[in-house]
């Protein structure tokens, strides 16, 4: 079994960018989740309310980001420095602290998504702490719902889109490991795996929303699929499930083509 794709996603719900290789850090893939987009409240906005967002692209640069959209032309966003303002922000239940990114970033994002927003981001002094019921002291993520690794099985891909009449991508359910694993959600019974020279905790099932129903190329709800067809085979006392949460017991680097050992 190899690792097929690598993905970040340095604005949380905004389009990912697909990666030869990637820099596994404790708190997720390197730039992965870093950036957050915020109500007035400072509570986080994401595709499940504004599916605009889908169709937002980034790219990494050495000194920030760059945000383009169709009709809203590109922005060069700087990486807030420690002097910028601070803001607490929410993500689910969670209380985080941000750097705020400027006015300049805010009214760009606002004028796309048609409401007032900000853009933040998590330094690296910000530790935002995993659910300690899957989890150990110390573990702690960016701004992804709730842990550093999303890794989902092609297998268990192919065996959805038998059921449906029409088959989707990956990319609806937005991982940032893909493994060519042989057997349908096989991944269920993982405890401990290691990709290359790092291990990775299995600690979770990933809960699935009304995000997977949105087209990440169009923003447009393709009505209820695959989440009725979801519901039928794969809920769980922790809802329709699809793919498996990841902590990393180290840092290091990993590459598409990475062997992928079960070790428990």
């Amino acid at each position: 079994m190899e690792v097929t794709q690598l993905a970040i996603y340095p604005v949380k719900s905004a389009q990912p960018i697909n990666l030869n290789s990637a820099k596994v850090t404790l708190r997720g893939f390197e730039h992965d989740r870093r950036w957050l987009l915020v109500d007035e409240n400072g509570r986080f906005l994401t595709q499940r309310q504004h599916h605009k967002m889908a169709l937002i692209h980034i790219s990494v640069e050495a000194d920030g980001l760059q945000a383009s959209a169709q009709g809203a032309g590109k922005l060069h966003i700087p990486t807030p420095t420690t002097d910028a303002a601070h803001k607490p922000v929410t993500v689910w239940k969670d209380k985080c602290d941000a750097l705020d990114a400027g006015d300049q970033p805010a009214e760009w994002f606002s004028r796309l998504l048609g409401l007032r927003c900000r853009l933040v981001y998590q330094p690296v002094e910000a530790i935002r702490v995993t659910d300690p019921q899957f989890s150990n002291p110390g573990d702690h993520t960016s701004f992804a719902d709730g842990f550093p690794f999303l890794l989902t099985n092609e297998a268990s891909l192919q065996d959805l889109n038998q059921r449906l009449e029409q088959p989707i991508t990956m990319n609806r359910f937005r991982p940032n490991i893909v493994v060519n694993g042989k057997t349908p959600f096989d991944e269920d019974n993982w405890n401990t795996l290691k990709i290359g020279d790092i291990t990775f905790r299995v600690v979770k099932p990933c809960s699935r929303c009304i995000m997977t129903t949105i087209n990440p190329e169009t923003a447009k709800r393709d009505g209820t699929e695959p989440l009725t067809t979801l519901s039928k085979y794969r809920r769980t006392d922790m809802g329709v499930i699809f793919g498996q949460n990841l902590i990393p017991d180290g840092e290091g680097v990993i590459h598409i083509g990475d062997k992928v050992s079960i070790l428990s």
